[in-house]
């Protein structure tokens, strides 16, 4: 069947060319979109949401305006983009805190039997203040902005910038130790 009759009924809202261009068509999408927000489980549930919303709004398609399978790219790589710009991706996405550094490192287990940090995460805090830990914990463990962290933590912006240089300083030094 030409492509162009099978878009054509699937703007009349026919199911089985809705079927036949996602059989054509979800692989290619889903890859692109994976491409971008790099996770295969989220990748196929935004392809999901994109077929629905291509469905959904089906009477946008306009033949003269390029091929439908851009129109689909062009939704699936906007619906991607947005996706990652989220603050529940960009949440789910966050390391894990400091303080599980910080309590590997310390375990009684480590101390008693003379174990070195192989990660070297023990050298690199010693002698940082706690506002420090809890600065470099939030910019560069749980992904804040520093906008974001002066926020968090009810304190100026360029507070935030002061704190997190020095901090950075003192973890320079602290390599070198």
């Amino acid at each position: 069947m030409d492509l162009e009759v099978i878009v054509q009924q699937f703007q009349k809202k026919d199911t089985a060319a809705f079927e036949k261009l996602y059989q054509m068509y979800s692989g290619n999408i889903c890859g692109v979109i994976n491409t971008i927000v790099k996770d295969t489980d989220v990748a196929e549930e935004i392809c999901q949401v994109v077929f629905m919303e291509v469905w959904n709004n089906s009477e946008l398609y306009n033949v003269s305006q390029g091929r439908f399978f851009t129109w689909i790219l062009n939704i699936a790589r906007n619906a991607a983009i947005d996706k990652i710009r989220s603050k529940s991706h960009k949440t789910s996405k966050v390391n894990l805190s400091a303080d599980y550094f910080v309590g590997i490192l310390e375990s009684k287990e480590d101390s008693e039997s003379g174990k070195e940090d192989t990660m070297g995460f023990k050298k690199l805090l010693v002698n940082l203040k706690e506002k420090c830990v809890e600065i470099i914990e939030l910019l560069y463990f749980k992904g804040l902005t520093q906008k974001e962290v002066s926020i968090e933590l009810d304190i100026p912006l360029g507070t935030v910038k002061t704190w997190n240089r020095s901090c950075i300083s003192q973890i320079r030094t602290n390599v070198t130790l």
